[in-house]
């Protein structure tokens, strides 16, 4: 009897951590200010962002990047790439002016057979082009979507970043906001499994807030439920969106305190 209660609980632990998907969306600059490195990397990618392991991504349903209010189409650009082993996107944008260019992500539905239902995360990150910083309140227009409070970009380590979850271009409230950090080259090592991903919930506006610790590419993803779901082997199920969105915290400066 004991060893089944035993069984049952390990069981339990295992299936409780690493559930933490994230549509991962980085470009190789998080600010574009020199004239001779105007070609912006991008990556797309779904993973466990603390843990790094590895999804595979089929190709996107959606790419692109709206800029003034105006939306382009990118998803013929992307080629296929390798990310932490598995399936993932690439391409190039070159930024031709300033402006603040928010690029974003709708996915192909991924079937998470331990959850038992579809997964379809929505995902941005916003760069800006030579110092303008206009225009990222503005929300893109995806099903679902985090627009910054704080400015996205051009923050430090230790900053408050809040952002507004918006699911039909209506507030998302008391909803559950994912927070990772993107780990590269395993440089960290969580604590316990509860580390592994912040969380905090949306007010009765749809307003998060989450207090960054250190710096690097941090991801912020909100989940809801779909209106609608999606057939698999003939069967309706359950679908969880998700309002991604990625931004840059830099580390603090060293103060010169000899001047």
């Amino acid at each position: 009897m004991m060893k089944k209660i035993c069984f049952a609980l390990s069981a339990l632990m295992i299936s409780s951590t690493s559930l933490a998907h994230f549509g991962v969306l980085l470009p190789d600059q998080a600010v574009v200010m020199d004239q001779k490195k105007m070609t912006v990397n991008l990556t797309a990618s779904f993973n466990h962002p603390m843990e790094q392991n590895g999804m595979t991504m089929v190709k996107p349903k959606a790419f692109g990047v709206v800029v003034d209010e105006k939306k382009q189409d990118l998803l013929s650009q992307m080629k296929p790439t390798n990310v932490l082993g598995k399936e993932a996107w690439k391409t190039q944008f070159q930024v031709k002016r300033p402006g603040v260019y928010q690029f974003y992500l709708e996915p192909a539905p991924y079937w998470e057979g331990a959850e038992d239902k579809f997964i379809i995360h929505h995902t941005k990150v916003v760069v800006p082009a030579f110092v303008d910083d206009e225009s990222w309140t503005q929300p893109i227009g995806l099903k679902t979507e985090i627009v910054p409070l704080t400015r996205p970009f051009g923050n430090y380590e230790g900053n408050l970043f809040q952002g507004k979850v918006l699911v039909n271009g209506k507030p998302a409230v008391g909803v559950p906001v994912e927070v990772e950090y993107y780990n590269d080259k395993n440089k960290l090592t969580a604590p316990t499994d509860l580390h592994v991903t912040q969380i905090v919930m949306t007010d009765e506006q749809g307003v998060f807030s989450y207090n960054i610790p250190w710096n690097g590419w941090w991801g912020f993803a909100a989940l809801t439920d779909a209106d609608f779901k999606l057939k698999h082997k003939g069967q309706d199920r359950d679908v969880e969106l998700g309002a991604v969105l990625w931004s840059y915290f830099s580390p603090i400066p060293s103060p010169n305190l000899s001047k």
